[in-house]
């Protein structure tokens, strides 16, 4: 495993990230894995050097983080874990949405319960919430830092100009700074690249890509997407315009090289993404320690500077997708 340093936090994380959306309560998606199902996954990423786990509230509602927590008991102090919090978590009560100081501080203490921790080291506003000032939603999450209840705050899809007035708003009112930004970005997606991944990168921010290998789409032929479970019934990827800029085109070149390098496509596709510089460590998710091992096998993936630009020469400009 390698590691790397969490955005300016002085923090080093593996430069993968474990993501646990795919942990849960099979009710609440078709493709998740119950806990005794999920933690020979989590316990095999420990072994490999993983350090880091990315989860959220609103996975499973909530079920998520009780297998993390559970997973990780006796073995917090080695870990990094993050959680997110914005979404609806209880349709009977209107305060369990969105950024305000009642929400972050009812949502946050309902998940460290659930991860049985008193403190979390990277807590996430899962999305931006236009119906609280930024000023509000800054200042509840410094009060979280100063109780000792996440060490540090971060960011997840949003705008540009939208981060860049949370961290002016942070600077302006002495507040907490976001050190890191969640956002989407893959080689079938690659809109971050225009304003958001460089702005990251002259801000000292720590970026943790969601989605690295577009929901599947960049890890099988694309005639074959459909193949699996979360493939045929998950319809959040079709939400996604990966089928459009030329993902088409981009999908078969990734099958073509995987070939090449005698790997598989998922393993090229994350393998393009730890190329960047501007990328700290993606966000990986899956439900088979096979798929885990390949994924930290990618690593190892030294892709030609000819062949990271074969790969991305078919993009096109696509719309905005994941801010929702």
């Amino acid at each position: 495993m390698e590691y790397t340093t969490l955005g300016d936090t002085g923090v080093e994380v593996s430069r993968l990230c474990l993501g646990c959306m795919s942990f849960g309560d099979p009710d609440w998606r078709d493709w998740v894995l119950d806990g005794e199902d999920a933690r020979p996954i989590i316990e095999r990423a420990i072994d490999l050097g993983i350090n880091f786990f990315d989860t959220a509230n609103m996975y499973s509602k909530g079920e998520s983080e009780r297998v993390l927590g559970s997973a990780l008991e006796g073995r917090r102090e080695e870990s990094v874990v993050a959680t997110k919090l914005f979404f609806q978590m209880d349709d009977d009560n209107r305060f369990s949405r969105g950024l305000s100081r009642k929400a972050i501080e009812q949502e946050l203490d309902a998940s460290l319960d659930r991860l049985g921790m008193e403190t979390v080291d990277l807590l996430q506003p899962h999305r931006w919430d236009y119906k609280t000032p930024i000023e509000e939603t800054l200042r509840a999450l410094d009060d979280a830092v100063r109780r000792g209840q996440t060490r540090y705050i971060g960011a997840s899809s949003m705008w540009t100009h939208q981060f860049a007035e949370a961290l002016n708003t942070s600077d302006r009112l002495g507040l907490e700074r976001f050190a890191t930004m969640q956002n989407h970005y893959n080689l079938a997606y690659r809109e971050e690249e225009r304003e958001m991944l460089p702005y990251c990168q002259k801000q000292g921010i720590g970026v943790i890509p969601w989605s690295p290998m577009a929901r599947g789409f960049l890890t099988r032929p694309h005639e074959a997407v459909d193949t699996t479970t979360r493939g045929d019934t998950e319809e959040r990827l079709y939400e996604h315009p990966y089928m459009e800029g030329g993902g088409l085109e981009v999908n078969e070149r990734v099958e073509e090289l995987a070939s090449e390098y005698d790997a598989t496509m998922a393993q090229i596709a994350l393998a393009w993404v730890l190329d960047k510089d501007w990328v700290t460590a993606p966000i990986v998710g899956t439900t088979s320690v096979e798929h885990l091992e390949q994924a930290v096998e990618a690593l190892d993936i030294d892709l030609a500077e000819s062949d990271v630009a074969y790969l991305e020469e078919p993009y096109e400009p696509v719309p905005v997708s994941g801010h929702e």
